[in-house]
């Protein structure tokens, strides 16, 4: 874990750079993630024992739950994935089961090794990727040029000089291009190369580990491939096209399945991340009828992989004691009592995020680094085009954001989305007309392009 010195203030400095306010959701997510990297220094008694304290993040839209959740993942290098309460379905109904979550977040981790295992090993596929392209450009200049230089028949004895001639010029030709080759004079030259096509097989230990259909189809995908086999031919390619193919044929070739298979599912295991977002639309107010039976349902099979169970994946069965697992939702039209009370218990860490004001409007949109007004003005600038905000155009800006957001639904910091796309939708439309230009984004020109729109209470409900 990248993170696993990081104190919780640094970690709350971090996500600061990308998430403005909601102080207490940081801290929480702060604590979870040094307790994880405390939990890893006990003794191994010990270590078993400590659960991680799941969060349930309760506020409207648009606030940051996912983005925190998000930026958490990927500062301490986690397998992360985000997944929908509503796409599950109890079992014996038509729909994902919720088991799949576990093997999604596998396939994630897998990944992720497979890309830092292919990382390590890059240096030495190189050297072997040098010697096929310069097989490929010079062919029988390789190790054993003597199996296609054959000696004339006429005369014998000069046939041992003849080669060792040919060889040497072989030899020096072959360091020539390997020079040119380094240096990148040959990137555009076309050689004809042995491609094989058709799908690659899927990675795993089994086919039918889990029963599920999705299981299902990947194991008669494999099956397929089997009976039909990987057809080879041949393709003219670029030497640049050649050296990305023969690097992921001799990476392929390199890399243990096993190990990697084996070490995704120690980093998912004791450092996974499930955020599970829209638990609210789970949750059952009053009697259960109907949809609400199957919400229910939902629920109580959430609940053992939440508790700690074990998945079989197409990787080997992953104990999920140790993922820690985030919940968010509004709660707007249910309460998070309204949750079973085995569920509610697994989450026992509950966070209240504040909704979205001007003055956070104003910070989201200049102070992270990943700032929208920081990305428009870039995108701009790819078409020559120098885009600057007055400080009233961003205080009106906010001002509409907030007041449309009081009026109709508030979606929180995605109502700045909407209101810079349509501020800057002509200049955007018509960006190779301004090539070479300044353009200054005042207040006047916000409210000429928000005018109509944000002045009619009925016409902003469908717009922003």
């Amino acid at each position: 874990m990248d993170a696993i010195d990081l104190t919780p203030k640094q970690i709350v400095e971090r996500l600061d750079n990308y998430i403005i306010g909601q102080k207490n959701a940081k801290r929480s997510v702060a604590i979870a993630l040094r307790n994880r990297s405390r939990r890893l220094k006990l003794s191994e008694d010990m270590r078993d024992e400590v659960a991680p304290k799941n969060i349930l993040m309760i506020g409207p839209t648009g606030v940051g739950k996912t983005e925190i959740a998000r930026r958490l993942a990927k500062l301490c290098g986690a397998p992360f994935i985000k997944v929908e309460a509503t796409k599950y379905s109890e079992i014996g109904y038509v729909g994902r089961d919720v088991e799949s979550m576990i093997r999604d977040l596998m396939a994630v981790g897998y990944k992720m090794v497979k890309a830092e295992m292919e990382d390590q090993m890059r240096g030495q596929a190189k050297e072997k990727v040098e010697e096929r392209l310069l097989d490929l450009l010079l062919p029988g200049s390789g190790k054993n040029p003597e199996a296609i230089l054959i000696p004339p028949a006429d005369d014998s004895q000069k046939a041992p000089a003849q080669d060792s001639a040919k060889q040497k010029d072989m030899s020096d030709t072959r360091e020539k291009f390997r020079q040119m080759l380094r240096e990148g004079k040959l990137e555009s030259r076309e050689v004809e190369l042995t491609v094989t096509t058709g799908p690659k097989a899927a990675s795993g230990i089994g086919f039918f580990s889990g029963g599920n259909m999705d299981d299902i189809e990947s194991a008669m995908q494999s099956i397929q491939q089997m009976v039909a086999g990987n057809k080879k031919k041949q393709r003219q390619v670029t030497v640049a096209e050649a050296r990305n193919i023969l690097t992921e044929e001799i990476l392929d070739s390199m890399l243990d399945a096993e190990k990697c298979a084996e070490a995704a599912k120690e980093r998912v295991e004791q450092s996974g991340i499930v955020f599970i977002d829209e638990i609210d639309k789970i949750a059952v107010h009053g009697e259960t009828h109907g949809q609400s039976v199957s919400r229910e349902g939902v629920q109580r099979d959430i609940l053992p992989i939440v508790e700690g169970s074990h998945v079989n994946t197409r990787y080997g069965v992953v104990d999920t004691k140790h993922i820690l697992f985030i919940a968010a939702g509004a709660f707007s039209l249910s309460k998070p009592s309204d949750l079973i009370p085995e569920l509610q218990g697994r989450f026992p860490l509950r966070v209240e995020l504040d909704s979205l004001h001007k003055e956070d409007f104003k910070r989201i949109l200049l102070e992270p680094k990943n700032a929208l007004i920081k990305q428009y003005k870039a995108l701009l600038e790819t078409e020559g085009v120098n885009v600057e905000f007055a400080p009233e155009a961003i205080d009106r800006m906010t001002t509409i954001a907030e007041e449309v957001n009081a009026k109709a639904e508030n979606i929180g910091a995605r109502r700045l989305h909407t209101i810079m796309e349509k501020v800057l939708e002509d200049i955007s439309f018509e960006a190779d007309e301004h090539n070479g230009q300044t353009i200054t984004i005042d207040a006047a020109f916000v409210d000429d392009k928000l005018k109509d729109i944000s002045s009619s209470e009925d016409l902003s409900r469908y717009i922003l």
